[in-house]
């Protein structure tokens, strides 16, 4: 009987731990601000480690703090290091006591690096016959490679032996030393010689084998490179001792001292707790539903033990169908061969009943040797009647996006009861990105499988259906089970928190429908009109290019910024406002912005990258986007991308087509009405500063607003003190300025800048404001105080915003969070009411005037409708009557609605 192999001992770089989490992950936050990316990385992958060395020993090694040994050999070894980032530091101490809690070793030894700790164990293992895994992303480390140790990579987790090293470098392990002296570091600034890059330093390595043989023929090596070879003859020695991992420092400790403690459960929950890992929390305290946890530290280890089948026969159908039509929940993804639905076809689907349960149907993966699958459109029919039940509840991951793509195949997804993208979203919208992959590493602990995983990335990329079966099986299975998952672990803490509950099943949830309808019906466009306006704009751009040239005095790129910085401080010197992160003038937007105040030249690079962009995204593009199958453009609402709320949409972004301007008002020109109707525009008049006069109560906006005033004039007899007749044009400009700088937490420097007049005239204006609007002020001081307090505000329906940056050190941060939490209420409220008001309408047209109105775009506070000219006054009565009753407001929700051929008649 052979002797069992004992399990390799583990070492953990825990610094390349440290920087790989901070740089992969978002930038995630407790609700009080404290900043947890990292803390979630790291152990994140040591609880995935312990997963897959079962018995192995795992040892957490991290740099202690101030000079080693390196620094006495050359003072000015790591001096080219940038600090370290604020809220990067804040995390060390949390992860050092997470990992003790743990009862995992965890060195810290003075005065030598973790690399040197690492390698002396690492020899000292291999002497006795252990074998050890070196976890880490440090290229160094494989100067450490032998038949014994293993390097695994922290992120791709993927091995690395002898012949691994070889084909990564081209060389041996052994001579990973000589090859780090040879092309040097420029972080750890170890001198190399000048203009060695890798391929170089291989190719004498391999010709001459080592460093010292390599110098003692330094004279056969010709060209420039060999100069800079002989150059560096007398430092070489000093990079390579500087690069040399030490496997022999004087450690007070053996590797057999070095054993794990007990795992202390009880401390490990308080410190998830006070960081705010939900799932692990969860783990810890039983709430799982399981109370026979397994010992292991990954969240991975009390996950359902995957069983996934792929349907490939009636039988198998038919016994899923069974399933799916008898569970009271079941988890649905489609699989397509695009991400816009407008083209896309369904390529499979995926289900699931209980976690770790799952099914992929393939329909049409067509690739040369594919097995044979069901035929997609008789099992499209035989699906039909579940997927467009009511009583069969679904969730899924986006399903706006798969009850689109079904419309495709003329199936309407019916029965939408929950959805992992805005459950998170609504629990916190900034704590993390609300892709599955983000999800499930947040909230489930577990790296799920990407698309780029199977497919491959770039202009190679497959689509779908060209996928092998066996591997997109996983990946589809995965998708539903890990959306079950979700939605087991987010709706009990949606149900827990504050109102978040009632926004998600009141707002939110049910706009799904409402704004997949106005998707599929897409809107018309009038391409020639567009293309008209892009000649125009091509000719006005080379007139600017001109003018810009004569003001420069000569021809050049008004796209470099290279060029520019010669042209506006070689040339011209100009004041320099702001540096790039590499320490050259900046040509920045707000830069020019700031240099066009007083300087020709910067306005009019200004103009005509407005104009460029205007082109590029829009009259250019927008023809481009008409589907040859409906004729119309289909926008997609994105639910899930701002922190406050709001819609966005893309492809195309009808959110950002300027509102005030010329060339916006050409755009909207080409968004027109077919045949027989109009464009109905209705919009909010305010709405933000009646949000303001609500949630303040101050009694001088409230009257302004309930006596149906002007309000930028009312505030202008306020501020300036003459009566509302007397007020100029300029005088009610600068009262729009005050109100609207207000609520979006504008300073007197910058409405000073806005208004174009002094600061100190500026902070008068504005401290006048407050003098007639005390309730204003008392607002803005107790919503800071409770942002604060809270690390979030809130909107009137419950919506939250978290604040991560509102307790931050650093003082920028800190005002920009305060300036936030003023303005999100309104924004978020104005969100909320447009998107209930979305609901009410769309319910109100598709019972009662399906025939005559529908509803084909929503942009900020505006809703745009194709009316039937016979029933324009009958849906504007109605739309403006629902859309004022959307909120229950101390003030009137003012509706106005305009009738025109296209949108900026009707606007």
């Amino acid at each position: 009987m052979s002797q069992q192999k004992t399990p390799p001992v583990v070492l953990v770089d825990g610094s390349s731990y440290l920087f790989r989490a901070y740089h992969a992950l978002p930038p995630l936050t407790t609700s009080k601000g404290h900043p947890t990316g990292a803390i979630k990385g790291v152990i994140s992958m040591l609880r995935r480690l312990e997963q897959d060395y079962p018995g192995s020993r795992v040892v957490v090694v991290f740099d202690a703090k101030g000079k080693t040994f390196r620094h006495d050999l050359y003072d000015q070894y790591k001096a080219n290091r940038p600090p370290m980032p604020e809220d990067l530091g804040v995390q060390i101490a949390p992860i050092h006591e997470i990992v003790r809690a743990m009862g995992l070793p965890l060195l810290i030894i003075p005065d030598v690096e973790a690399d040197d700790v690492i390698g002396t164990l690492a020899t000292e293992a291999t002497s006795k016959g252990v074998d050890v895994v070196i976890s880490t992303g440090d290229k160094d480390m494989a100067q450490l490679v032998s038949d014994h140790v293993t390097l695994i990579n922290t992120m791709t987790e993927i091995p690395m032996d002898r012949d691994g090293v070889v084909e990564k470098f081209g060389i041996g392990p052994e001579q990973i030393v000589d090859y780090l002296a040879l092309v040097g570091d420029t972080v750890d600034n170890i001198p190399g010689v000048t203009k060695c890059g890798p391929k170089t330093a291989v190719k004498w390595l391999q010709q001459y084998h080592d460093l010292d043989n390599l110098m003692a023929h330094a004279d056969e090596i010709g060209g420039k490179i060999g100069d800079n070879l002989r150059d560096a003859l007398d430092h070489l020695p000093l990079s390579r001792q500087l690069a040399t991992i030490r496997t022999d420092v004087d450690l007070d400790f053996g590797i057999e001292e070095v054993s794990p403690e007990p795992e202390d459960e009880e401390q490990l929950l308080e410190l998830f707790k006070e960081y705010e890992f939900k799932s692990w929390i969860a783990e810890y305290s039983g709430d799982n539903g399981s109370n026979d946890r397994q010992p292991s530290h990954n969240p991975a280890d009390s996950s359902p033990e995957r069983q996934y089948d792929t349907i490939f026969t009636e039988e198998q159908l038919n016994d899923w169908l069974g399933r799916l039509e008898q569970a009271d929940l079941f988890a649905f993804d489609t699989e397509t061969t695009s991400l816009r639905y407008s083209e896309a076809d369904i390529v499979g689907m995926s289900f699931a009943i209980e976690p770790g349960k799952a099914a992929y149907l393939p329909l049409a993966h067509d690739y040369m040797g594919a097995p044979d699958q069901l035929n997609r459109d008789a099992t499209l029919k035989r699906l039909k009647p579940l997927l467009e039940s009511t009583d069969h509840r679904k969730v899924g991951q986006n399903l706006k996006y798969d009850k689109n793509v079904l419309a495709n195949h003329g199936i309407s997804l019916e029965g939408i009861a929950e959805d992992t993208m805005l459950e998170s979203y609504v629990l916190n919208s900034t704590a993390t990105r609300h892709d599955m992959g983000s999800l499930a590493l947040k909230y489930l602990g577990e790296k799920t499988i990407s698309f780029q995983d199977i497919a491959g990335k770039g202009a190679k990329q497959l689509t779908f259906n060209q996928i092998d079966l066996e591997q997109a099986s996983e990946y589809a299975a995965e998708d539903a089970d890990i959306t079950l998952r979700l939605h087991q672990a987010l709706r009990p803490q949606l149900a827990a928190t504050g109102q978040l509950e009632t926004v998600y099943q009141d707002i939110d949830m049910p706009l799904v429908p409402v704004l997949s309808r106005i998707e599929q019906r897409g809107v018309m466009i009038n391409a020639s009109t567009l293309k008209q306006h892009s000649q125009e704009l091509a000719e006005r751009m080379a007139e600017l290019e001109k003018a810009a040239h004569e003001e420069a005095g000569e021809a050049f790129n008004l796209g470099s910024p290279k060029q520019l910085q010669a042209i506006f401080y070689d040339k011209m010197g100009l004041p320099v406002v702001k540096k790039t992160p590499k320490g050259a003038p900046s040509t920045a937007e707000p830069v020019l912005q700031e240099l066009a105040h007083e300087h020709q030249l910067p306005r009019l690079i200004l103009e005509h990258r407005s104009l460029s962009k205007l082109k590029s995204t829009y009259t250019d593009t927008l023809p481009e986007l008409i589907s040859p199958r409906t004729g119309r453009v289909h926008t997609s609402y994105h639910q899930a991308v701002t922190a406050t709320g709001r819609l966005s949409s893309s492809e195309p972004n009808l959110q950002n087509i300027p509102v005030r301007t010329e060339q916006g008002r050409r755009i909207r020109q080409a968004f027109v009405a077919p045949e027989g109707y109009k464009l109905v525009a209705a919009d909010y008049s305010q709405i933000e500063l009646r949000i303001m006069a609500h949630l303040s109560g101050d009694k001088g906006l409230l009257t302004a607003f309930e006596k149906g005033e002007d309000i930028h004039r009312a505030t202008a007899a306020e501020v300036f003190g003459t009566s509302v007749d007397e007020i100029t044009s300029d005088q009610r400009r600068s009262a729009k300025a005050i109100n609207f700088g207000l609520i979006y937490g504008m300073s007197a420097f910058g409405l000073s800048r806005q208004l174009e007049v002094e600061r100190k005239v500026a902070q008068d204006y504005i401290d006048r404001y407050f003098q007639r609007y005390p309730g204003v002020l008392a607002y803005m001081d107790r919503i800071r105080k409770q942002a604060h307090d809270d690390g979030y505000v809130e909107t009137l329906a419950g919506r939250r915003l978290y604040l991560p940056e509102i307790n931050a050190r650093n003082k920028q941060m800190q005002q920009a969070a305060e300036r936030t939490a003023i303005n999100a209420p309104m924004q978020g409220t104005a969100a909320d009411i447009i998107k209930r008001a979305m609901v009410t309408v769309e319910d109100w047209l598709q019972s009662e005037h399906a025939d005559e109105a529908r509803m084909v775009m929503q942009v900020h506070d505006e809703l745009i409708l194709e009316v039937r000219e016979s029933a324009l006054d009958t849906i504007c009565h109605g739309l403006e009557k629902r859309m004022s009753a959307a909120a229950d407001l101390k003030v009137p929700l003012l509706v106005e609605a305009g009738v025109g051929d296209n949108w900026d008649e009707a606007h």
